[in-house]
This record gives C-alpha cells, sequence and structure tokens, in this order.
C-alpha cells in the first residue's frame, strides 16, 4: 500500500540522515532488510551505492522486477555479514533488526544471533561510519538486549527516539558508532519529552575498570564479584563469594 511505502521512505531517509554521511563523495551503504529495495532507492537518489541483504527470496524478486540500483544478497544476518573489513562506508536497517530477537528454529539462541550480526557488522564498517538501525522493539527487554549485544560487539552509541510523546509516530533508531564515539544525534520531537529519554546512550561497558589513578582495576575484587554476579545471571554455575576472593596470593619462591 502506498501509505507503508511512504513511512518506508521518510524512515530511510531520516536513517540516512543520521549517517551523516560526507557530501562531498559518494558512499557505499549496506541495507539490511533491505526486502523489495525501497530504502535502497533513497540511497540512489542521494546518489550513493548500496548492496542489500534480505532472508526472503520473494522480496527480493520483487527488487530485481523493480531494477533497483543496488547489488543484492539473499542471507541471513543472523549468520553474519559476508563481507571484507571496512567495506561499507554506513550501513541502515529499516524495521528488520528486531527479527532476531525470535528463535524460529530450536538451534537458534536470540544473543548469540544478534552477537554475531553486529560483531561482523562492526568489522564490515569503516572506521568512524555509523550504523542506523530502525527497529521495532516489542518491549524493553528486547530493546537491552539489541543495545547489550552490539556494545559487546565494539560499538558505542545508543538509542534516537523520534516523537517519544506520540503513539503514532514514535521511532527507534539504534545509532551506532564505529571506532569512535560521536555525538548521539537529537531525536526529532523530543524539546518537551522528559530528560531521561536524552539520558539513554551507552558507551562502551568496558571502559568501566580503567584508570582508576592510571592503574588497570581488572581482576580487582570488585571487579571479580562483579563478573560473578554476571554469569549467575547468565545462568552459568559459579563458586561461592567468600573472604578469599580475589585475595592476592603470595609470592612463591
Amino acid at each position: 500500500s502506498s501509505r507503508v511505502v511512504e513511512i518506508q521512505s521518510q524512515m530511510s531517509e531520516r536513517a540516512v540522515e543520521l549517517l551523516g554521511l560526507p557530501e562531498d563523495r559518494p558512499c557505499l551503504l549496506l541495507d539490511v532488510g533491505c526486502g523489495s529495495g525501497l530504502s535502497g532507492d533513497y540511497i540512489s537518489e542521494e546518489g550513493h551505492y548500496w548492496i542489500g541483504m534480505d532472508i526472503s527470496p520473494a522480496m527480493l524478486d520483487v527488487a530485481v522486477e523493480r531494477e533497483v540500483e543496488g547489488d543484492l544478497l539473499l542471507a541471513d544476518v543472523g549468520h553474519g555479514i559476508p563481507f571484507r573489513p571496512g567495506t561499507f562506508d554506513g550501513c541502515i536497517s529499516i524495521s528488520a533488526v528486531q527479527w532476531l530477537c525470535n528463535a524460529d528454529k530450536k538451534s537458534h539462541s536470540p544473543p548469540k544471533r544478534l552477537y554475531r550480526f553486529f560483531s561482523t557488522l562492526y568489522t564490515a564498517l569503516a572506521r568512524g561510519s555509523r550504523a542506523v538501525l530502525q527497529l521495532y522493539p516489542e518491549n524493553s527487554e528486547q530493546l537491552e538486549l539489541i543495545t547489550a549485544q552490539a556494545m559487546r560487539a565494539g560499538f558505542t552509541g545508543g538509542m534516537v527516539v523520534d516523537y517519544p510523546n506520540s503513539a503514532k509516530a514514535k521511532k527507534f533508531f539504534l545509532c551506532l558508532f564505529v571506532g569512535t564515539s560521536g555525538t548521539l544525534p537529537k531525536g526529532l520531537g523530543t524539546e518537551c519529552a522528559s530528560e531521561e529519554l536524552q539520558q539513554a546512550k551507552f558507551t562502551n561497558e568496558r571502559t568501566r575498570f580503567r584508570n582508576v589513578k592510571g592503574k588497570s582495576v581488572k581482576k580487582s575484587r570488585d571487579w571479580i564479584l562483579e563478573k560473578k554476579e554476571r554469569r549467575r545471571r547468565q545462568g552459568k554455575e559459579v563458586r561461592p563469594d567468600t573472604k578469599y576472593t580475589g585475595r592476592k596470593r603470595r609470592p612463591h619462591f
């Protein structure tokens, strides 16, 4: 329907805008879950090149019939992004990534599939570039699962929420940076939104334990207790904490 097409192209436009591409040269973009190539049309109009990945042969057939300008690849992004390091100047995805949260097969583990997707995407993107993934999360747990795996893969960034106060127009864009912490763009229509949305950023967790007075506190008691707690939450077998946990051993001669 034309309404769907219209919303789709508005979101593609916004996603490309959030990529903050250089204006003086054409870029090569990856379109994850490209479907029939509607976002690709917008990318081509803007003078950029693209490669689209989708899991649906039927959708890609439509894209071929429509003679889109991008190259198309039939693939499940949960298996990873099969391109050389630094291939792309950016990645967009319109309402696709939330599907990785579903376990369609017995063998599917959503956290593993998300991690595989994000870690290989991180590698396939040029340093200093961005990925902007528009998604429809079912709930806040899904959002957290997705963002946590993106962080594990090395991305920084966060969620940009457009029109947070509108039931209909509210849109989530996961805006991810590769190798540089950019400033997170402002969501549209957030002038009067609550402060906490502006705070919904996450940065790379790994920096937390670094450099208290210049020395790494990795392996400190706090670090060990936190790690054990994390493993417990993942349902792993962990030894109970005692007064000996994280205690320095005497040197042996």
